[in-house]
């Protein structure tokens, strides 16, 4: 065998064994992770994400879904003549939109998902937060405006995914749930996650997003804070540090840490294999905030 072929396999073999210590740590954990953004929509990103995803089920972790859709959801609105509308980056949900909502993303986007994971050898099942019950929803109540059917997660029974879990399969959640009279609501993605995370007491929780984490400096990309404690996180925002559209990511993070989650990761889920180089590597790609002990 040439030396360059034996340089390469060694070269592979060192990463393996530098991803054990991670394997060994987060064997039998749940981590929770929020699928949306461009990792849906591009191919090439969405195949590398499901091999991640498939390869942590494999060695051990217990990894569910939380997705999202709206690209999928503009798309058919358009087709039906609906209009999109939104307001403070909510979707405006009417009778007729619920219906599209329901149906991208409690069918088409979950059981493509369901799908992809399966084929690359794992058990997968998608449910939406009004399979068993699973999200408790109330209308969304925020500064006098009415959103129509757009809800926030009162309660999560966590008894169907733990079954689920248990049994040895992926959950697959779209973020649709029902008050107490069976009305449906379409909730916002990134708070289902944390919901779902905090009610199965989650080890991590990992936002994968169009940004590569927090800067130090919002003009170097460069400048990415891979490790934060949660008490820092405040004092950030209100020098500038985080500001703009990083806030609210942040602020869902820290809503996942109020949960108990230990570890929330904000990535950027463009990159190939986001998933794996965050969690089975000592450097990362993304920011981790971590719960203060």
């Amino acid at each position: 065998m040439e030396n360059s072929v034996i340089n390469e396999s060694i070269f592979k073999a060192k990463i393996l064994i530098e991803a054990l210590p991670y394997i060994e740590k987060f064997n039998g954990k749940i981590v929770v992770i929020k699928y949306g953004g461009a990792a849906l929509v591009d191919t090439k990103i969405k195949e590398t994400i499901m091999q991640d995803i498939a390869l942590m089920k494999l060695v051990g972790m217990k990894p569910v879904l939380v997705h999202g859709g709206g690209p999928e959801i503009n798309a058919q609105l358009k087709i039906a003549g609906i209009e999109s509308k939104f307001i403070d980056g909510l979707r405006v949900t009417d009778a007729p939109t619920m219906e599209v909502v329901e149906m991208v993303l409690a069918g088409k986007v979950n059981k493509s998902i369901v799908s992809d994971l399966e084929r690359h050898g794992v058990k997968a099942v998608g449910i939406s937060g009004k399979d068993g019950n699973t999200f408790y929803t109330e209308k969304i109540n925020k500064n006098g405006i009415d959103y129509g059917f757009v809800g926030d997660i009162k309660k999560v029974d966590p008894s169907l995914l733990c079954s689920l879990i248990e049994n040895d399969f992926i959950p697959v959640v779209s973020p649709i749930g029902k008050d107490k009279e069976g009305n449906t609501y379409n909730i916002n993605a990134d708070y289902a996650a944390v919901a779902v995370a905090g009610a199965l007491k989650a080890q991590k929780l990992v936002f994968l997003t169009d940004v590569s984490g927090v800067l130090k400096d919002v003009d170097d990309p460069t400048s990415i804070m891979s490790f934060l404690k949660a008490d820092k996180v405040p004092s950030l925002i209100d020098d500038g540090t985080i500001s703009g559209g990083m806030i609210p990511k942040v602020e869902c993070c820290m809503a996942g840490v109020r949960k108990g989650v230990k570890n929330v990761h904000i990535l950027d889920g463009r990159i190939e294999h986001s998933l794996i180089l965050e969690i089975f590597t000592p450097e990362g790609i993304g920011t981790m905030i971590e719960k203060d002990e």
